[in-house]
């Protein structure tokens, strides 16, 4: 028989999903961004996630600088760097009407950034333990992990400046006009490579951010990216491609999934419900659980 349990186990299990996956959720906010003006499901997401998770245990363990405070430098790093291989590596893919050669681009990224890390810090298990690392925070009674609150805290802030970055700037509501349309923006003078450029440089930053609360909160190698961009995706299509809130809101959801499915039925089971949920969402509301639906022609 199927019992729940106490209340303060469920509200545990609860609250370390959803910490768990605001991480996957502000990954997906990147992918959304980069979906919405490219079409592009960038799989190399992930990859740039665990490179500037390195980069921000480098900065830590090579110059003293708090893993949080990095944070200053790695979303600027992140903004330069999504600008760059936009503009070297996307710029005449995106003008193509065939998004393939964009994916395979995504993918050889993916591969190239997997084995430069290999070669420059080694296949092994790295992370990032600071004075902070065990310690934990009481909230409501119930005590939980401080790196992965501020890793919660981070996907927050940063879902909340995208927001007002694309509904209160020209150049943010430029953004949101070539996504919707970009044959109409392009009538209305807007550039669509620079509202590409934008948009993944952006998508990168978030990257950064994410690359964060990763290296704070787990042990990662340079092949862990790829994890991160799948449960990115499903939480993408959980929130509705495009949808930015919806993204951190499925990543969310993909959280407590994850967490309810280890606790009542088996850890191995994990991943295959995640999917299974992630394969139903698009064959019946493949608009996502928090978007409108799609109108028909």
């Amino acid at each position: 028989m199927f019992n729940l349990p106490p209340p303060d186990i469920l509200f545990q299990l609860s609250l370390n999903g959803a910490l768990g996956g605001a991480m996957y959720g502000v990954a997906a906010v990147g992918l959304s961004l980069i979906f919405g003006t490219m079409r592009l499901i960038f799989l190399a997401q992930g990859a740039m996630i665990i490179l500037a998770a390195y980069f921000v245990r480098a900065l830590f363990y090579g110059l003293g600088i708090d893993p949080f405070l990095s944070l200053l430098i790695v979303v600027p790093v992140g903004l330069g760097v999504g600008w760059l291989i936009y503009q070297g590596l996307f710029r005449k893919a995106a003008a193509e009407e065939d998004r393939n050669v964009s994916l395979l681009i995504a993918v050889g990224l993916m591969f190239l950034v997997q084995n430069l890390m290999t070669v420059v810090w080694g296949g092994n298990t790295a992370g990032v333990v600071t004075s902070y690392t065990a310690s934990g925070i009481e909230l409501f009674g119930v005590r939980t992990s401080f790196t992965r609150s501020m890793g919660f805290l981070i996907a927050l802030a940063g879902t909340g400046l995208v927001m007002l970055f694309l509904r209160k700037t020209i150049v943010g509501k430029a953004v949101r006009a070539a996504s919707e349309d970009m044959d109409s923006a392009m009538l209305m003078g807007i550039s669509p490579h620079r509202v590409n450029a934008i948009a993944f440089a952006i998508g990168i930053a978030l990257a950064g951010a994410a690359g964060v609360a990763v290296a704070t909160t787990f042990p990662f190698n340079p092949f862990a990216g790829f994890i991160f961009s799948l449960k990115a995706l499903v939480a993408l299509a959980l929130g509705g491609i495009g949808n930015v809130t919806g993204a951190l809101a499925g990543g969310i959801l993909l959280g407590l999934i994850e967490a309810y499915v280890q606790y009542f039925i088996s850890g191995g089971w994990t991943n295959a419900i995640a999917y299974g949920v992630f394969l139903l969402v698009l064959m019946f509301k493949p608009e996502g659980l928090f978007s409108r639906p799609y109108k028909k022609a």
